[in-house]
């Protein structure tokens, strides 16, 4: 089970970290990536890390600004997000595979609000 949280209003420019709070005792099994829904857009992949946490790939508009790690010893994953711009708003999801990949993914977390005002 992942529970997502962090969401919130943010200027632009400015940054926000969201947190994946996951349930389980094999974790460090599973990848967990950030997705996010744009109002009026398709569900767009961002973030991966692998079980260990040594591997991470991003998509191209994100690379730079956001930052994805893992604790696996407190079953969480963060994405810090900085540079934060308008079109950054959307509702954000985290999700975890046994496959380091960016999809599909099996197991799916609720989404956090994210809105990025200019």
């Amino acid at each position: 089970q992942l529970q997502a949280s962090g969401g919130g209003l943010v200027q632009a420019g400015g940054s926000l970290r969201l947190s994946c709070a996951a349930s389980g005792r094999t974790f460090v099994n599973y990848a967990v990536a950030w997705f996010r829904r744009a109002p009026g857009k398709e569900r767009e992949f961002l973030a991966t890390v692998s079980g260990s946490g040594s591997s991470t790939y991003y998509v191209g508009s994100v690379k730079g600004r956001f930052t994805i790690s893992r604790d696996n010893a407190k079953n969480m994953v963060y994405l810090q997000m900085n540079n934060l711009k308008p079109e950054d708003t959307a509702i954000y999801y985290c999700a975890a595979d046994r496959l380091y990949n960016i999809g599909p993914y099996t197991y799916w977390g609720q989404g956090t609000l994210v809105t990025v005002s200019s």
